[in-house]
């Protein structure tokens, strides 16, 4: 009997379909992404993509809440500010580190978003929200949007351009930030 997209095994083709589409743009961008590559790239016929994902916009979004769900498993939700806030910048270097597509796939997701009013919204809604608890943690200074803003741009920089083979400057510039914030 066949595995329903709704049960265990259409979970799992799901995320093996999103995890293809991601990979698919980390290395040839948004040129490069083809539903029936990506169909191959898991093993099944690109009917079997769509099923899951009706149109090519419809896996997009689900590798772009795959791609933002990498920058939430970063928030810590216990501890003081401070040390949440450490924490976030730790996850950012083990991301950067650990993952080295997810920097290729932000920068196709922000170039995109620049062209495509309802990925720019769907970014700018996790923008907002990143905004929003980083101004908490910093509640305290008067300075807190300001520094939020900084922090997420120095962030996004760090994750739009090429960081492959310079650790360094990553380490640099997050010990800067650091530095910067007093933490």
């Amino acid at each position: 009997m066949k595995a329903s997209p709704q049960g265990a095994g259409g979970r799992g083709r799901r995320a093996e379909l999103i995890r293809a589409a991601y990979e698919r743009i980390a290395t040839g961008g948004f040129e490069g992404l083809r539903t029936r590559d990506v169909a191959a790239d898991v093993g099944v016929n690109v009917a079997t993509l769509h099923y899951h994902f009706p149109t090519k916009e419809a896996l997009v979004r689900a590798v772009v809440g795959y791609a933002l769900s990498r920058f939430v498993s970063t928030l810590a939700g216990e501890g003081t500010p401070w040390e949440q806030l450490r924490a976030h910048l730790q996850g950012i270097r083990r991301l950067i580190r650990e993952e080295p597509q997810l920097p290729a796939v932000m920068s196709e997701l922000a170039m995109r978003a620049n062209r495509d009013p309802a990925l720019a919204e769907l970014m700018n809604g996790a923008d907002q929200a990143w905004h929003a608890w980083l101004t908490g943690l910093l509640a305290g200074d008067p300075a807190a949007a300001g520094k939020a803003t900084v922090v997420m741009s120095t962030l996004r920089g760090l994750f739009v351009v090429p960081s492959t083979g310079q650790p360094e400057r990553v380490d640099q510039a997050l010990t800067a930030l650091e530095a910067m914030l007093g933490t």
